[in-house]
């Protein structure tokens, strides 16, 4: 079985999904090679796939006919679809949903794309979020669903010991735009750095996906509150590297913070968790596929911030709590989000659609 995963930039936890889904399914025999219509930072992480970059028609369509793949996953951009079948594409074409933004933002997506997915695409595909399970019950009824958690290796992206930092470090992932919500780390920074001024913050993002208004806003609130030399910046990190960041955050006492207002999954969290780095983070939906409040980690309401600041003081000083959300946050991804688990899933599906090993 040949597949080939469509996606528009490497980046992002989509560029994280497929590189962990590859491996899934390349340890069940199956080909594997990604396209990105267009350049990205992500391409720099290692991945023993073959990756494409372009988004012309005729280099596609060469691609294509190299590859006689089985099966092409088109993950969010809907208007990929027709041209598949346009450039003479005949096998069979999935749809794939991650993310999309907010509840609202992710209806009016789908909404719009209704018909070209009804007419186009032979299945859809999303991870257990009950959003996006209303959406595509709502507006594509009679379209074969296949809806199971993403994947994710914690065996090659685990716990590293290292020297203890002086001061417990809160992270944050993201990109600087609306729902992965900057706005609200910042404030959050702020109250808990005024309870505690040794606590440092580390932000990892892509900053080539910023746009610039959002990046002088950015700098502004942070001047405003005095967080200038209390917050490191790390832009583009190779994803080799972020499992030793993980685990000294959570070795110095500290936490991953999570301020989306809607996740279709939250690959950062599960990074974390498999790292033994405690997650504190709004109940942004996705993130119930492998958060329990208490158990693998923490919930707090973006519109109570003290609130979240009394969680966070917990989660960094209740040592019992913290142990035991460590371990268990860790067990849970081993258990529920293996590779192995996804890759029948997958095959199963597969073989749903007529496409068989």
């Amino acid at each position: 079985m040949k597949l080939l995963f469509v996606f528009y930039v490497p980046s992002g936890g989509v560029e994280t999904l497929n590189r962990q889904r590859c491996f899934a399914l390349q340890q069940q025999g199956i080909q594997c090679e990604l396209l990105y219509l267009q350049d990205g930072e992500g391409k720099k992480n290692n991945v023993n796939t073959p990756i494409h970059i372009t988004n012309k028609d005729f280099e596609i369509k060469a691609i294509l006919e190299r590859g006689l793949f089985d099966a092409v996953i088109v993950c969010s951009d809907h208007t990929f679809l027709p041209r598949l079948k346009k450039i003479g594409y005949s096998g069979k074409i999935i749809y794939e949903i991650q993310g999309l933004g907010t509840k609202i933002e992710a209806n009016k997506w789908l909404r719009n794309a209704q018909n070209i997915i009804t007419l186009n695409a032979d299945a859809l595909l999303f991870p257990q979020t009950s959003h996006l399970k209303e959406l595509c019950i709502k507006y594509f009824p009679h379209t074969p669903k296949f809806c199971f958690h993403n994947c994710f290796d914690t065996e090659n992206f685990t716990y590293l010991a290292s020297q203890k930092e002086e001061s417990p470090i809160i992270g944050w992932v993201g990109r600087l735009e609306l729902n992965k919500n900057w706005r609200g780390f910042i404030e959050l920074a702020n109250l808990i750095s005024k309870q505690d001024s040794s606590i440092h913050f580390w932000i990892f993002e892509d900053a080539t996906l910023a746009s610039p208004k959002e990046r002088r806003e950015f700098q502004l609130l942070v001047a405003s509150y005095g967080l200038t030399n209390k917050l490191t910046i790390r832009s583009n990190v190779p994803h080799s590297q972020m499992a030793n960041y993980y685990s000294r955050i959570g070795d110095s006492g500290g936490f991953l913070c999570s301020t989306s207002k809607v996740e279709g999954f939250g690959y950062a969290i599960v990074e974390a968790l498999s790292c033994r780095c405690p997650v504190l983070t709004t109940d942004s939906d996705g993130v119930r596929s492998f958060i329990m409040h208490e158990q693998t980690g923490l919930f707090f309401n973006e519109d109570q911030l003290n609130k979240a600041v009394n969680q966070a003081f917990v989660l960094m000083k209740n040592k019992l709590l913290r142990e035991r959300i460590r371990s268990a946050g860790l067990s849970y991804v081993q258990e529920h989000l293996s590779p192995l688990v996804y890759s029948t899933n997958f095959v199963q599906m597969m073989n749903d659609l007529g496409v068989q090993k």
